[in-house]
């Protein structure tokens, strides 16, 4: 059955005011091109590279919880999602990836699409920790290779100084594993040599060495060389200003939640791994203050855009079309005919009113 929805819709060409046809896949988009849209706004349903939690649930701590993670956060706008471990003993992180390969092998209708998994260390480098437990260790490219047999691993963060040959950089492109560069120590000419061969920066700004005018680091290499790299727009991570100058050093510069159980919940302690996070203020942290992934949805990320100075077209994207691309996947991401039926549909104040994932409504949209 072919369904429609009416309004200004978001196409790769720009915007049109028309009626867009899908079943599970978008049908057709027709319409007239306009300059200024109106609501209802009709946009790609965002795709989330790194996300650990949300509805109260840890993605380490078992299918179940990966499942109760991706219906949050579809009922935000989340239509697909690569689902983040933390560094963690071996055997925790061959579970993680069990659990991911049973999610994927029997998907649900009512939550985001996991797509894979995204590996968050342990190959990082030991006194750049940030929120992450304290098991991080030597890049193992024969070990990486065993994961990646367990389930698809679509990204992994390591620390370039903790790869000194350059094996596991050498193995992650060898399997079409998008590397990022991310909780690292590293100098900007590492930074550098390694950005050059085409990895991603994770998390911008956070949990690496610094943007300076002297010494410079990883996040100065970014800003110099990185063609694609993640940001977190809680407005806590990273004020709006730095968001503003990374998205004109950057091109590919787009947003993820980096959500943990905390996502979607009242303020209490939730689970990071092994570790205790504490909601409050909306954000998440350690008991010493230290930022412990977000409470973050990719709702507010496009109104916390937006309200930063983003076009809307500019920040959907951001959150939808440019993370697809990272991830080389032209299905999603863009809501063009042949494409999966991944929408969300705002009102004129950005909130959603509808979501639909693969052709399906998702229940009580936030």
């Amino acid at each position: 059955m072919t369904n429609h929805i009416d309004g200004s819709i978001l196409t790769p060409d720009g915007w049109i005011a028309g009626r867009l046809d899908h079943d599970a896949k978008i049908v057709s988009v027709q319409g007239d091109a306009i300059a200024a849209p109106r609501p209802p706004y009709i946009l790609p349903g965002f795709v989330d590279c790194h996300v650990h939690g949300g509805g109260g649930a840890d993605m380490m701590e078992g299918a179940e919880a990966i499942r109760t993670a991706a219906r949050l956060h579809a009922r935000h706008g989340t239509t697909a999602l690569c689902a983040t471990s933390v560094t963690a003993p071996t055997g925790d992180i061959d579970a993680f990836l069990d659990d991911v390969a049973a999610v994927m092998a029997d998907p649900a209708t009512d939550g985001a699409r996991v797509l894979g998994a995204h590996l968050e260390g342990p190959f990082i480098n030991p006194d750049k920790l940030g929120a992450q437990p304290p098991f991080a260790r030597p890049a193992d490219a024969a070990q990486l290779k065993a994961w990646a047999a367990r389930a698809p691993v679509l990204i992994m963060t390591l620390a370039p100084e903790m790869d000194e040959d350059g094996a596991l950089l050498d193995a992650l492109a060898a399997a079409g594993i998008r590397a990022q560069l991310g909780h690292s120590l590293c100098d900007y000419a590492l930074a550098r040599a390694a950005l050059a061969r085409g990895v991603g920066v994770t998390h911008l700004f956070n949990a690496m060495s610094a943007l300076a005018h002297r010494n410079n680091g990883l996040c100065g290499a970014a800003f110099a060389h990185a063609d694609y790299a993640e940001i977190i727009p809680d407005l806590v991570h990273v004020e709006p200003g730095a968001i503003l100058a990374a998205r004109h050093a950057i091109p590919n510069l787009y947003g993820v939640t980096d959500a943990t159980g905390g996502a979607g919940m009242p303020d209490g302690t939730y689970r990071l791994g092994s570790l205790d996070v504490e909601k409050a203020d909306g954000a998440m942290r350690l008991a010493d203050g230290t930022l412990a992934g977000s409470a973050l949805t990719m709702d507010q990320a496009l109104r916390n855009l937006v309200g930063i100075g983003l076009p809307l077209d500019e920040a959907a994207r951001r959150l939808s079309t440019i993370p697809a691309d990272w991830l080389g996947l032209t299905d999603i991401g863009r809501l063009a005919p042949g494409a999966r039926a991944d929408i969300v549909v705002l009102d004129a104040s950005l909130a959603l009113s509808r979501v639909i994932a693969g052709g399906h409504d998702i229940p009580n949209p936030r």
